[in-house]
C-alpha cells in the first residue's frame, strides 16, 4: 500500500514538521547534514531537490548520500573498521581515483587517512555511500509540497501518475556494482579496505553474501536506518549492523544474477509469439534471399 505522502524528509525535516527551524531550512534551502556548502545542492544548485528520503511502505529509504553524514557517525564507523583504536585520522571528501593510465575510475566519496605526528600518511581506506535511486517523478510532489507547506503537509499523492518509489534494483546494478567493479578493483589490488554505507532496506535487497570475521574482512557493509524521534519530530540516523565480507565474493554475488530456468523464458517468448501471430497487425512478409 502506497503512503499518502511520498516524501519522508524535505530539507532535513519530516514533511509534517512545520517548526520555525524546519521552515528556516526550507526557506533558505539549507542542508543540515554537512553538505560541502551550507545549502542543498541536490539535482540543481539554483533549484535543489531537497528530498533526503522517501517512504517505502511504513519504512523510510534514504535517497540522498549527504543524508548519511548526520553527526558524521558514518565516518567514525568506517574509521573503526580501517584503523586500530587510538589512531590519528582525518577524512577527505570526493578524492579522484585514477587507473594505471591516468584515466579516472571515479571519485571516492570519502577517503579516511591515518597519519603520524609529522603529517605523513600511514594508511587509508575508502568509504562509499550508496543512497537509493527513485523510480517515478519525485520533483512534482516536492514542488507541490513546497508551494504551500502548511496546506500540503498531509497531502495525498497516491492518485498521481509516476508516484515516486525506491528503485533498489537500479541502485545496485547501475550504481553499486559499477563502483565495486571500477574503484573497488583498484583499491582491493592495493590491499586497501572498503566500507560501504547504505540503508537497511537497500541492503536487504542484495544477494546473500558469505560473512567473515572482522580481521579477515576486505569490505565492511555498514547498514543504517532512520529512526523517528517523536519529541523532536525528526529522524535519527542509526547504525543497525555491520557485515564483514571479502571483496571477490561480494563482487561475484552482486554482479552475477541468479540463473533461472530457460524453460520459463522460452514460455514467455512462446506467449509473445502467439500474441503477435494472432494480432490484427498486417502480416509480415518473408524476404526471399535466394539468388
Amino acid at each position: 500500500m502506497l503512503p499518502a505522502h511520498p516524501l519522508a524528509e524535505v530539507f532535513g525535516f519530516p514533511a509534517g514538521n512545520l517548526s520555525p527551524e524546519a521552515e528556516r531550512h526550507r526557506a533558505s534551502r539549507l542542508c543540515p547534514y554537512n553538505n560541502r556548502v551550507p545549502n542543498c545542492t541536490k539535482d540543481k544548485a539554483d533549484d535543489p531537490l531537497g528530498v533526503c528520503s522517501v517512504f517505502d511502505g511504513d519504512r523510510v529509504a534514504i535517497t540522498c548520500p549527504v543524508r548519511f553524514r548526520q553527526g558524521w557517525t558514518v565516518v567514525q564507523d568506517a574509521a573503526d573498521f580501517f584503523f586500530p583504536e587510538g589512531t590519528n585520522w582525518t577524512s577527505l571528501t570526493e578524492v579522484r581515483l585514477n587507473d594505471k593510465h591516468g584515466r579516472s575510475a571515479g571519485n571516492i566519496d570519502i577517503v579516511l587517512v591515518s597519519y603520524d605526528t609529522k603529517g605523513r600518511v600511514l594508511d587509508f581506506g575508502a568509504l562509499e555511500i550508496q543512497a537509493v535511486y527513485i523510480s517515478g517523478n519525485v520533483r512534482r510532489p516536492f514542488d507541490h509540497y513546497m508551494e504551500d507547506r502548511p496546506a500540503r503537509a498531509e497531502m495525498n499523492w497516491t492518485s498521481e501518475s509516476n508516484y515516486p518509489r525506491p528503485d533498489y534494483l537500479s541502485s545496485s546494478r547501475k550504481r553499486l556494482a559499477p563502483q565495486l567493479l571500477f574503484k573497488g578493483e583498484i583499491l582491493n589490488a592495493w590491499d586497501k579496505k572498503i566500507a560501504v554505507a547504505l540503508d537497511q532496506r537497500f541492503f536487504d535487497t542484495l544477494p546473500a553474501m558469505s560473512h567473515v570475521d572482522r580481521a579477515s574482512a576486505e569490505i565492511a557493509w555498514i547498514v543504517y536506518d532512520l529512526e523517528p524521534q517523536e519529541q523532536e519530530n525528526r529522524y535519527l540516523l542509526s547504525r543497525k549492523n555491520t557485515v564483514y565480507t571479502t571483496f571477490a565474493q561480494s563482487l561475484t554475488r552482486i554482479t552475477r544474477p541468479d540463473i533461472g530456468d530457460p524453460a520459463d523464458f522460452l514460455q514467455l517468448v512462446q506467449t509473445k509469439l502467439l500474441e503477435k501471430l494472432n494480432s490484427t497487425a498486417p502480416d509480415t512478409q518473408t524476404i526471399d534471399f535466394s539468388f
